[in-house]
């Protein structure tokens, strides 16, 4: 089982602080789902929704078992939504479900359609899937009640950015399961259209993109307050800095370090001496020194 603190982006570990260190928010929160805003969504989900299951379209519902299981969670309820538009989401607090689009189905391949699975999953392992129904709940005007009050707006730009900084994170949940390699190419379709269009893309010259972003958003105080007026409602980042950030971390000691890790896991190898899971390539347990 992979554990959120061996991958997770510190600038959304650093994001989660601020936002919980908001006085009283980690209580709004549940109050505002106890007021049925959870029973709301899930009621409406279902009733215009198609839950996948072993009898229901098990081609589809099939990805997200062995994603849980690779991942060490509990499998949440999946569904299928009509809607030309790529999308996936999860939601929920105490009923926890991912939805995906038909659009998404047929724009990638199942590969692709595995790493958005996986990153949706990684919302799940990471606890972040609370806060993102409380951001939904934002976006859907729910809060034309008044709930917030005068909070809604601080509150707003604090999920916000905190829900871009967990993008980050469960990218990486998906290049875990997947690799860099297809996360950036579901990216891609995401970004540029289908594998028609887009399967000839220069991912590493894509993701320099980000950089030439960079270079123009720091670019005096002018260009840094217009880049924060554009990205302070956004709860995703740019893709091209996704997929270098993703790139980044391929190359990190912490990416290696969970790719043996899960190799071990899976090769049913198990140490001699101290009896924990080893690779097939170790020539020692790294765990206890034996050699193997």
């Amino acid at each position: 089982m992979i554990k959120p603190a061996e991958f997770m982006h510190p600038e959304d570990a650093a994001a989660l602080r601020q936002l919980e260190s908001i006085p009283g928010f980690p209580a709004l929160v549940k109050k505002i789902m106890a007021l049925g805003f959870e029973q709301l969504q899930y009621g409406t989900n279902m009733a215009t929704a198609i839950r996948l299951s072993p009898t229901q379209l098990p081609k589809l519902y099939n990805h997200l078992p062995p994603i849980c299981e690779r991942l060490g969670i509990a499998e949440p309820e999946f569904y299928l939504q009509m809607d030309p538009q790529p999308n996936a989401w999860t939601f929920g607090d105490t009923k926890i479900y991912i939805t995906i689009t038909s659009g998404l189905v047929d724009l990638l391949n199942d590969e692709e359609l595995d790493a958005v699975i996986a990153h949706e999953c990684g919302h799940i392992l990471c606890r972040h899937v609370l806060y993102h129904s409380i951001a939904r709940y934002i976006l859907s005007g729910a809060d034309a009640l008044g709930i917030l009050g005068a909070l809604a707006a601080p509150i707003q730009y604090a999920i916000y950015y905190w829900q871009r900084k967990s993008e980050l994170s469960c990218d990486r949940c998906a290049a875990i399961v997947t690799s860099p390699e297809v996360v950036a190419r579901s990216m891609a379709r995401l970004s540029g259209g289908s594998k028609s269009i887009t399967g000839n893309l220069n991912m590493q010259e894509w993701a320099r993109q980000a950089d030439k972003y960079d270079e123009i958003k720091n670019d005096g105080m002018w260009n840094k307050a217009l880049q924060l007026s554009v990205t302070l409602g956004m709860s995703h980042p740019f893709s091209a800095v996704r997929v270098r950030e993703i790139f980044r971390w391929e190359q990190s000691v912490q990416y290696r370090t969970i790719q043996q890790n899960m190799r071990a896991l899976t090769s049913g190898k198990r140490c001699g001496v101290c009896g924990k899971s080893v690779s097939g390539d170790w020539a020692y347990c790294k765990y206890c020194g034996a050699k193997l």
